[in-house]
């Protein structure tokens, strides 16, 4: 069974398409208009080897607000197509990324119920185009859309590029856990016989 997803959102403020392989190898195409972005969603696809494909475009010039949320939206709704009725996967999946001197712990469940509670402090500044508070708006966009319930915590600061870093490959480490096939789950991972 194919687990492909694509979506496309198109608001006065962006215009976003992505498509998810969650067999895939780690592959990525990424255009955002925003390089650090780009670098951070190549490092997620690597990393939880699902195969990317993101093309976006948005009103930078008021800066990368609009298109990091909005890629994070966009991407939780091809994640929610690929996923289908999450039949036959880990459902749970959890990680401890060393990124230099910086740790990161993510846990997640695919429980179709949103949550994100996150505790990355950073300072205010500004990566490749990404300001660093869009960190959290990308992961709530990814959570609320995916059907997430999404724990992510610097254990160790340091370098804000390290953390966020840190961040994006804890997730996609956490996120290879959960979708993946288990041989041994018939139907739905839950006792209530639906997610």
């Amino acid at each position: 069974m194919s687990r492909v997803g694509e979506a496309h959102r198109a608001t006065g403020e962006t215009d976003v398409r992505v498509r998810v392989d969650l067999d895939g190898s780690g592959a990525s195409t990424i255009a955002t208009g925003v390089g650090f972005f780009d670098h951070m969603l190549t490092l997620l696809a690597r990393h939880s080897l699902i195969d990317l494909e993101v093309a976006a475009r948005g009103d930078l010039e008021t800066g990368s607000h609009h298109t990091v949320e909005d890629v994070g939206i966009t991407l939780g709704q091809a994640l929610t197509s690929a996923l289908g009725d999450r039949s036959g996967i880990e459902r749970y999946g959890a990680s401890l990324i060393p990124m230099d001197e910086c740790l990161v712990q993510c846990a997640l469940d695919l429980s179709g119920r949103p949550f994100t509670a996150i505790d990355v402090p950073l300072p205010s500044t500004v990566i490749g185009g990404f300001e660093t508070e869009l960190l959290s708006e990308f992961l709530r966009g990814l959570a609320n859309h995916a059907g997430l319930t999404l724990h992510v915590r610097l254990l160790v600061p340091g370098n804000a590029h390290h953390a966020i870093e840190g961040t994006f490959k804890a997730v996609a480490r956490a996120l290879a856990v959960a979708v993946a096939p288990n041989p041994r789950v018939t139907g739905v991972p839950s006792t209530k016989g639906s997610l």
